[in-house]
């Protein structure tokens, strides 16, 4: 990515806009600690700090931080999967949301959006024009690490954005690129010669910015969100610290300690030779002589470490007390095995969770899908209209779920095309299940129609299902 300044297209920022510039700037640099520090927990690689008075410094790489951060955000993540958007009465404008949505891929882009919002405790999505398919607006998932946003506190709304870019070949770990986002414009800028300088500028006069902030935990005035982590890092640590004493007690008492009496280094003989015993046989082996007849042996008792276990134990139930997810998910199994019910009310706090962040997510997406709307179509669509459907955060059997979708069809309350939204189909899968419907149908009714004895006036003899009298095929097909 290299920029190239021009004099038609370095102009000059206003002073608002280089105002606005700099404090977003400020705002995202002092977050930055804060994403490090989020990062390396979901990654499982943060520090541990430690007293020190039993753990002496060179030990410290022997830590073995338990990763139960990364447990309680993939464990919402996975059960957070968009299933469709819909207007009401509105079908064409639900099939350009469906065909948008598609098109950018976003049945695995918004695991990545889902993921950031856990982690960081907020996201953000932008939508933009796109130069080779005009008809399918770009949606990108953004990093909050590189991404920060001014929110009109009357509304929610994004008044505008900032992304900062690194290029991965520079010498320096500074950023290269930005681009700022206004409601009526965008400003793309690069580093040349150590300042700032504005590369592009597109004045899209969209009235709004196109960015949508997803907040986790949100609360009101408060926009930045919380981590899904920040209720299970200090257990997380005490339980490392635990494992690290655990493991030098491994090194130092597990193994039982053995003493002598009356002995010496050179009074131990190796039977095999009549020798002294070298150190290592003098300690592993039990099957030594000494020339002191009056020499005594025995060995210590090993040191239980079940206390280790206990204290892990009791912090793995705190982290399931406050993550709300059961204690088998951190390995303790309280049930051999977990029966059905137990598991869907195990489970109870978890979904209840999932629903939650889905209702908050959901106008977020509705947003960005309105958004997209008004770059493709050029009118607006109000996004407090768009319906984000979602699927079942619950861990119901394929029997279970069968069983209920038919009872429902039978008696009338879901029709066929309830029954797949039920069951989470994809409009593409939908699709191909009608194509499927109208063959059978035409194989079904050909013999039928075939077999019609028309008179003169209607035509004369019939032709086949697919000649002079294929109108009938829609009728039959919506039977």
């Amino acid at each position: 990515m290299v920029a190239v300044v021009t004099q038609s297209s370095a102009s000059r920022l206003s002073d608002d806009e280089a105002s606005l510039l700099r404090s977003l700037r400020l705002r995202l640099s002092g977050l930055r600690a804060v994403h490090r520090k989020w990062d390396a927990y979901y990654q499982g690689t943060q520090e541990i700090s430690s007293i020190g008075i039993a753990v002496p410094p060179q030990l410290r790489d022997f830590v073995f931080p338990l990763n139960w951060p990364r447990i309680v955000v993939d464990s919402v993540v996975q059960r957070q999967q968009v299933k469709s958007f819909s207007v009401p009465d509105d079908p064409a404008a639900s099939a350009v949301l469906r065909e948008m949505w598609e098109a950018n891929n976003m049945e695995s882009q918004q695991v990545l959006n889902h993921t950031e919002t856990r982690v960081q405790g907020h996201g953000f999505v932008a939508v933009g024009t796109n130069g080779d398919d005009r008809d399918h607006p770009l949606i990108t998932v953004e990093s909050a690490k590189c991404m920060i946003a001014r929110i009109d506190p009357r509304n929610g709304d994004v008044m505008a954005a900032l992304r900062v870019y690194e290029d991965a070949w520079s010498l320096t770990a500074a950023p290269q690129y930005e681009t700022l986002y206004l409601p009526d414009c965008t400003i793309w800028l690069a580093r040349h010669h150590g300042k700032w300088v504005v590369t592009d500028r597109d004045e899209h006069k969209l009235g709004r910015v196109p960015v949508i902030q997803f907040v986790n935990r949100p609360r009101v005035g408060d926009y930045a969100g919380e981590s899904e982590m920040a209720d299970v890092v200090q257990p997380t640590d005490m339980a490392a610290r635990a494992m690290l004493d655990l493991q030098i007690a491994m090194e130092t008492h597990a193994v039982p300690g053995k003493y002598a009496v009356g002995v010496t280094n050179n009074s131990f003989i190796d039977p095999a030779t009549g020798k002294p015993a070298s150190a290592i046989k003098t300690y592993f082996n039990s099957m030594l002589t000494s020339k002191n007849e009056h020499a005594k042996f025995g060995q210590f008792s090993a040191s239980d470490l079940t206390n280790f276990k206990t204290v892990v134990d009791l912090l793995s139930e705190q982290v399931s007390a406050v993550s709300g997810l059961p204690m088998r998910y951190f390995g303790q199994n309280t049930a051999n095995p977990a029966a059905e019910g137990a598991i869907r009310a195990d489970e109870s706090r978890l979904v209840k969770n999932v629903e939650l962040k889905n209702l908050v997510d959901g106008d977020a997406w509705s947003k960005v899908m309105a958004l997209a709307y008004r770059i493709r179509e050029g009118r607006d669509l109000n996004a407090n209209l768009v319906r984000c459907d979602w699927n079942d955060p619950a861990t119901p059997t394929q029997a279970q779920k069968a069983d209920a979708i038919s009872k429902l069809v039978a008696q009338g309350v879901v029709s066929r095309e309830g029954a797949w939204d039920e069951m989470g189909w994809s409009e593409a899968r939908k699709d191909k299940e009608r194509e499927y419907f109208v063959r059978e149908l035409a194989q079904t009714y050909e013999p039928i129609v075939k077999g019609i004895d028309y008179g003169p006036d209607d035509g004369g003899p019939a032709s086949g299902f697919g000649d002079t009298h294929t109108s009938a095929t829609p009728a039959l097909a919506n039977q």
